[in-house]
């Protein structure tokens, strides 16, 4: 729920997206609230640079008053949506809501980026557990040619919003990588476990994002609170943008 007013809004937007011409290995996708959607979409922006929806609604149309259908964030220029994300799943979204926003965001052409991430981390391995059902709820029964290239984004919950020195170690994200992987891979195939895209999220800034970017065997972030502050961000966009 930030920016508050369409001027900040438009402000952070148009400084992204200067930004970005400059890029040269990296995509960029804003995702803002809803409000924002359009008038974002009347602007000129670089190739590089694609709209996305903070979330979808799991219906396709009818009375759901609130919801926001597919649809409606196809129509806006949208060609992505996070879905599944930590703080939605706090509100009481499932594993089988998750799987039919995929489904429908699928219907439509619109690419989602499905968000999973454990509470908290303990020594013994329960949090993969939870992480690999997490990934077998929302992507059991789905068609295997959806998920060519599937975008997941691994935010722990336990690291979000903490500072750089308490984010997970570049070793530690290369390892929960290689897992979501071999989970994938069991689920629906090893050709779709390695097309897929690993995002990390979970106090990313322009301190660490190098190394993660480096070491952490990822394709790229989903940034908070950092997207918020122009400096930050493209800070994180040039640390992600030397990855070739």
């Amino acid at each position: 729920m930030n920016p508050e007013t369409p001027e900040e809004a438009k402000e952070i937007f148009n400084k992204t997206r200067l930004f970005a011409k400059g890029l040269k290995n990296t995509d960029v996708i804003v995702c803002p609230p809803f409000p924002f959607l359009y008038p974002f979409s009347r602007l000129n922006y670089p190739k590089n640079l694609f709209l996305g929806a903070q979330n979808i609604g799991s219906e396709v149309r009818g009375a759901f008053t609130g919801e926001v259908s597919v649809g409606m964030i196809k129509n806006l220029g949208a060609k992505f949506s996070i879905i599944g994300h930590s703080e939605r799943r706090a509100m009481g979204e499932t594993g089988e809501i998750t799987r039919k926003k995929l489904q429908a965001a699928f219907d439509v052409d619109l690419t989602p980026i499905l968000c999973i991430g454990e509470k908290e981390r303990d020594k013994e391995g329960n949090h993969l557990a939870f992480i690999k059902n997490q990934i077998k709820e929302s992507l059991s029964g789905l068609q295997k040619k959806h998920l060519v290239g599937i975008i997941i984004a691994y935010e722990p919950i336990w690291a979000i919003g903490r500072s750089y020195k308490e984010a997970m170690t570049p070793t530690d994200i290369h390892e929960t990588v290689l897992f979501l992987k071999k989970v994938i891979s069991e689920l629906s195939g090893k050709d779709i476990a390695d097309g897929a895209r690993i995002l990390y999220g979970g106090s990313v800034e322009a301190e660490n994002a190098g190394a993660m970017m480096e070491y952490g065997n990822i394709d790229g972030f989903l940034v908070g609170h950092a997207s918020l502050i122009p400096s930050e961000f493209s800070a994180i966009l040039k640390a992600a943008d030397l990855k070739k």
